[in-house]
């Protein structure tokens, strides 16, 4: 019953939200890392590790380096709803008890600018932006289609 009353309300933040692409086109969320990685695609699976801090080091030995929006942030919202069918909030508990254990959170920055120009000059860093943000700076290793399945 949790998980209706959170797609709702997430369907509804995204209609008001004006999340409908133009011309109907579906909105995505690309996974992002740098330009010059070997790595060229991520599953969902590994992301999910990633982002939440039990896989630490690439299929290279690099640490990733995970980075979030705010917690208030829009796409974090879709994001974390779309990764781990739980909005930002609904994983404190899941933090707390990893902070004890030394583990830390990924690193949260001001915006998707912010994410794009970090990855871009940070080996083993990994993001998200709307892919319509999407530039030459950065190397796209999924896309997350943003629905109302989501």
């Amino acid at each position: 019953m949790r998980s209706l009353r959170t797609l709702i309300i997430l369907v509804s933040t995204l209609t008001l939200l004006g999340f409908a692409a133009p011309n109907g086109a579906e909105e995505s969320i690309a996974i992002v890392t740098q330009r010059t990685s070997d790595i060229n695609n991520v599953s969902i699976e590994t992301l999910k590790l990633v982002y939440l801090r039990k896989l630490l080091l690439d299929s290279n030995g690099t640490r990733w380096i995970p980075l979030n929006l705010p917690s208030a942030h829009e796409l974090r919202q879709i994001f974390s709803f779309t990764l781990f069918k739980k909005r930002p909030d609904e994983l404190e508990d899941y933090w707390n008890e990893q902070y004890f254990q030394g583990v830390t959170p990924p690193k949260v920055l001001a915006s998707e600018e912010a994410i794009l120009r970090f990855v871009a000059i940070t080996p083993g860093a990994i993001g998200y932006v709307h892919q319509r943000n999407v530039d030459e700076r950065v190397k796209v290793l999924k896309i997350m289609p943003i629905s109302a399945d989501n």
